[in-house]
């Protein structure tokens, strides 16, 4: 795997970069040499985050730990990407989805397909127009972290979000 090692509010040293070699050396069984992670370490108010992004053909897994302490961090990170790697290995590389990222012996390994996605609730509401305000207001009405919406604007199907730290985001569609 080749590594994209960021630092927010923090230098990365040597032996962080070593660490994240290390540690993420487990997942080279999964993917080829040519895949790609991007790990961004970051230090604020006294808790350690370690975001991880593996872009793939049509997906892109994304693993996020906050601890005290880095190497926890890092160590839970890699430990989430494999249970999800292995969790949907049959669902992600079906439809050649991940074709050229996954390693070949890996995709050839028997897997258990007792797990399946089942959505157990389906809800039809009304959408109606409104703007990005308006609806952030009705999204803390409902006590809701995202709140799906028509833009009055351009009639188009937007969601907002509640970001930490108390902000909004806004998701615009593109076609």
């Amino acid at each position: 795997m080749k590594y994209i090692i960021y630092g927010k509010n923090l230098e990365v040293t040597e032996s962080l970069k070593q660490a994240v070699y290390d540690k993420f050396g487990k997942l080279d069984k999964f993917f080829t040499p040519e895949t790609e992670v991007q790990v961004t370490l970051s230090i604020q108010r006294e808790e350690e985050t370690v975001e991880a992004t593996i872009p793939m053909k049509r997906n892109i897994l994304r693993a996020e730990q906050t601890t005290k302490d880095m190497y926890a961090s890092i160590d839970q990170v890699v430990d989430v990407l494999e249970r999800m790697v292995r969790k949907y290995k049959t669902k992600i590389s079906s439809h050649g989805k991940g074709v050229g990222t996954f390693n070949e012996d890996f995709l050839e390994e028997d897997v258990d397909s007792n797990e399946t996605v089942k959505i157990t609730r389906s809800k039809r509401f009304a959408i109606k127009p409104m703007d990005a305000e308006e609806a952030c207001v009705q999204m803390e009405l409902l006590g809701h972290s995202f709140f799906v919406f028509r833009n009055a604007e351009t009639f188009e199907v937007n969601v907002v979000y509640r970001r930490k730290g108390g902000t909004y985001g806004l998701i615009e569609p593109e076609f």
